[in-house]
């Protein structure tokens, strides 16, 4: 059988790069080395580098996404996007793909766009129904008052970088007077800012995948921080969250999840795995988060657990998109 000759594109440019590693590392040893010649590519700034067993670093040859090692040439046949942040979860990376006709396994580059964007994120689904939280958008040097917020959103309220993941950048206000260091530094991970209410309540991740023979709704999985919220240290640091899957949570509140979960996928034109994150309220009202179009993959990541706990190895995880995208 003739192998399908995968770059899988690791790494990126944005405060998520090693987790993106972490996250491409564990694919590339998940991935059935009978069917893919899987070769990891490194992105990091103009730098898209293959590293060889013996530590020499090769170059892609962007004028036409080939590599070239010891003299032998390859020629991707398939781009495994395992990158979290820019250039792989915000389109650029998947516009070069598209102008060089190579498959890829994530979102397309409109759709990248959006989800990558909260305040498209939100406009595109309110549309089809979801709840939102009120919010206030702020572009860089835009002035703004603290009361004015406070009046419209009340307090604690949430401060985030529009565009960014990993809650990088993310504050949890409490008082009118942090609103304006809370926006200093949600503007160093990006050019724009959502102030956003609080919306009280469980919060949740649903993976979900929908090829062209089956929607997949992985078993739902509920976040539980020490922190105030669910944050860097809490997503990434042993022992500072549950993460229970599947989520101890009843029939009516679980079929409304996975009901929301693939309308917003669908209404975002999402394709691959995505992870979809909600909060609950108290009340059984679903509020989205934020839709992940690359969500991370390393051993302690969501989507992992949920495909465990449904049955289904990291391996076979990728064998159903890979399948459904590469032609």
């Amino acid at each position: 059988m003739k192998k399908l000759k995968i770059a899988l594109l690791a790494g990126g440019d944005s405060s998520e790069r090693e987790i993106a590693l972490n996250s491409a590392h564990q694919i590339s040893e998940a991935l059935d080395a009978e069917k893919y010649d899987v070769k990891v590519i490194d992105l990091h700034h103009r730098s898209w580098a293959y590293t060889a067993a013996n530590g020499n670093k090769y170059e892609i040859d962007k004028n036409d996404f080939s590599l070239t090692v010891e003299g032998v040439r390859y020629e991707f046949d398939y781009a495994l996007i395992i990158i979290h942040g820019t250039p792989g979860e915000d389109g650029k990376l998947q516009g070069y793909l598209d102008m060089m006709g190579i498959p890829y396994s994530s979102c397309s580059q409109v759709s990248s766009t959006i989800t990558f964007d909260k305040v498209s994120t939100k406009r595109a689904v309110a549309e089809r129904g979801i709840n939102v939280a009120k919010e206030v958008f702020l572009h860089k040097g835009e002035e703004f008052s603290a009361e004015d917020i406070v009046a419209k959103l009340g307090l604690p309220l949430f401060v985030k970088p529009n565009a960014s993941g990993s809650s990088f950048g993310v504050t949890r206000v409490t008082e009118a007077e942090q609103i304006a260091e809370a926006v200093r530094l949600a503007f160093t991970e990006s050019e724009e800012v959502l102030i956003e209410e609080c919306i009280t309540g469980r919060e949740f991740g649903c993976g979900v995948l929908v090829t062209k023979e089956k929607e997949f709704v992985l078993p739902i999985t509920e976040i539980v921080s020490k922190n105030a919220f669910f944050d860097y240290e809490a997503k990434y640091t042993a022992g500072m969250s549950d993460e229970i899957t599947p989520a101890p949570i009843s029939e009516e509140w679980a079929k409304m999840l996975a009901h929301d979960a693939l309308v917003a996928y669908k209404a975002c034109r999402c394709r691959g795995i995505v992870r979809i994150d909600f909060i609950v309220t108290e009340e059984g009202k679903a509020y989205i988060i934020e839709v992940n179009s690359i969500p991370g993959m390393s051993s302690g990541s969501i989507v992992p657990k949920q495909a465990r706990t449904a049955g289904i190895s990291l391996g076979e995880l990728y064998d159903f998109v890979i399948a459904d995208t590469k032609a």
